[in-house]
């Protein structure tokens, strides 16, 4: 049995607006962007390619274990997935559809998969420069944004090193001609036959989990598993083949074998900051499943 934590009406609204704060470090800087027509070759991926907006970003929800008192929680009330107890306002965790259910057990496999495995640090980040793979220069994703070694110069990393990318969700948005060079083969139907807790996609990914339950994800742990994906964002794009000097990053030159070493240390950082993250969304999956009706 999970125990319940019990939230003074001054907690909770403390704990909401510490949540508010803290996101609108990255959703206010977005919105500014936004109103300029300013596109940011590594920040916008994580408003666009992951869909959670920045309102709901910002707004703190307690999770499956919290019974929010007090007369301000009645708010929570106009929200469908929440009922009021003798005890204060909860999610009502009877009521989750058999649509979610079945894309918590997913979700729930996918994690378990992936946190057996060993993690794997020997990709080198070349997914990024397998989809610009002998694209012409006007078809390169990020317009305005320059390649360091040029086209040719990118064209001859991929040629010289073994491509290892295990995610879906990158190999699909390989060039044609990048494709056959994938030592693995990756699909939507193999997914969990191939996520490993090593791939900064499958650890930014744990944001995307983590919203696809919302609300029933503390938003502690959506904003954790936020920040992660943003630092590891940053990383992903510091190894990729764009001159991102403009914007401050230094590259992380996976051309040479010191670059490719400092990835691997990096990719193995990151990989052990993702598992505590990828057990806590196991178990909020686990008390969704266990007071599930359906």
């Amino acid at each position: 049995m999970t125990a319940v934590e019990h939230l003074t009406e001054r907690e909770w609204e403390a704990l909401a607006a510490a949540h508010r704060d803290r996101m609108r470090v990255w959703t206010e800087p977005r919105r500014a962007r936004q109103a300029r027509g300013e596109p940011h070759p590594v920040l916008d991926f994580l408003f666009t390619y992951y869909s959670h907006r920045p309102s709901l970003l910002e707004r703190w929800h307690p999770g499956p274990s919290r019974v929010l008192a007090g007369d301000a929680a009645r708010e929570f009330l106009r929200r469908d997935e929440y009922i009021a107890t003798d005890d204060g306002v909860r999610l009502d965790l009877a009521r989750l559809s058999a649509k979610r259910l079945s894309a918590v057990r997913f979700i729930r496999s996918l994690l378990a998969a992936t946190a057996d495995r060993p993690a794997r640090l020997n990709c080198f980040g070349l997914h990024e420069w397998a989809m610009v793979y002998r694209l012409p220069d006007d078809e390169v994703r990020h317009a305005g944004v320059p390649l360091r070694l040029g086209g040719a110069g990118t064209d001859d990393v991929v040629e010289s090193l073994d491509i290892r990318c295990g995610h879906y969700d990158a190999f699909r948005f390989f060039t044609e001609p990048a494709t056959p060079r994938n030592t693995l083969s990756p699909t939507r139907a193999t997914q969990r036959d191939y996520e490993q807790p090593g791939c900064l996609h499958a650890n930014m990914d744990l944001y995307k989990w983590a919203y696809k339950l919302y609300p029933y994800v503390p938003a502690e742990l959506v904003a954790d598993c936020f920040e992660l994906a943003a630092e590891i964002r940053e990383m992903d794009m510091r190894a990729s083949p764009y001159d991102l000097t403009d914007y401050g990053y230094q590259a992380i030159r996976i051309e040479t074998a010191a670059g490719r070493a400092e990835y691997a240390r990096a990719q193995g950082a990151f990989a052990r900051r993702a598992a505590p993250l990828r057990t806590r969304l196991i178990d909020v999956c686990d008390i969704l499943l266990a007071n599930a009706t359906l």
